[in-house]
């Protein structure tokens, strides 16, 4: 039998908020009171408390801290020959870093990967310390003429990586308005049917929330409505048939699908896809 409707609406449900926005409040006070030598920091939520689409149990809240005194850019940028910096993004983040060990203490701050993981009295927070990346079109018109991103180096891999977390946030937000806000519902239920088969021993960490969310932001507008069952089937028999390799990331400038580390895999996005079959044919079994 498929998965009853009453299902579907509750996994559509949003988790809770507060405790995300007094972490954000928490890592914003601790920087405030902090010396910048180039100026404050941009201090945002991204993820899915930013985005509306966290649900129950997720506990990391992600936080980016921005400095857009300096920035970096891709190759058509250098017809305009910027000055080089004095001040670096490892300057900047050992300075990010000592201002959340001098508000929380030594022992509740500590490296991660690619960000500061930070203990906060409320929720864990990861820390993505970045600078401004500029990304121009090929020909830019002046040196105003790009999209605005962020970036931030990962020592251990030795590249830096680049993001859109403002882009990814905004088209999100515009497309749940297009579909009579049932894009964001739709996201957090398809979440919530991962996380049920992960806790029934399913290998669905092959399909990390950024992935599954960027995934969905390119179905069509007009498979989300109806009854969450009718969005579930709809969704999922428009992916089976969809060319996967043509997906863009909801920020809409990156590729979803690749070889790069911020990249997924198709094989395992039609993993993802079978194990939503299955659970949709052998509910109750």
């Amino acid at each position: 039998m498929p998965i009853p409707e009453s299902q579907l609406e509750r996994w559509s449900h949003q988790g809770a908020t507060t405790t995300a926005k007094q972490t954000h409040e928490s890592i914003r006070s601790a920087l405030d009171r902090y010396e910048w030598p180039k100026g404050k920091p941009e201090v945002y939520l991204q993820g899915s408390y930013k985005n509306s689409t966290n649900i129950r149990g997720d506990s990391d809240v992600d936080v980016v801290v921005q400095l857009n005194s300096i920035f970096r850019h891709n190759e058509s940028g250098t017809q305009f020959g910027f000055p080089t910096a004095s001040y670096t993004w490892q300057d900047f983040r050992e300075d990010v870093k000592a201002a959340l060990i001098d508000y929380y203490d030594n022992s509740r701050v500590r490296e991660g990967k690619k960000t500061l993981k930070v203990e906060t009295h409320y929720l864990p927070a990861d820390i993505v310390v970045c600078i401004q990346y500029r990304k121009y079109p090929p020909s830019p018109s002046s040196k105003n003429d790009y999209i605005k991103g962020m970036t931030f180096y990962v020592p251990s891999e030795d590249r830096w990586v680049v993001n859109y977390p403002k882009l990814h946030y905004q088209n999100g937000t515009d497309k749940n308005q297009r579909t009579s806000e049932r894009y964001k519902p739709t996201i957090r239920m398809f979440k919530n049917a991962r996380t049920y088969l992960i806790e029934r021993e399913a290998p669905l960490d092959l399909a990390p929330s950024y992935f599954l969310e960027c995934l969905l932001y390119n179905v069509p507008d007009d498979k989300f409505g109806g009854t969450f069952q009718d969005t579930f089937r709809d969704v999922i028999n428009w992916l089976l048939q969809a060319n996967l390799s043509a997906f863009r990331c909801q920020n809409e400038q990156d590729d979803l699908f690749g070889s790069s580390p911020e990249q997924w895999s198709e094989d395992k996005a039609k993993r993802f896809l079978e194990y939503m079959i299955y659970l949709w044919d052998n509910w109750g079994k």
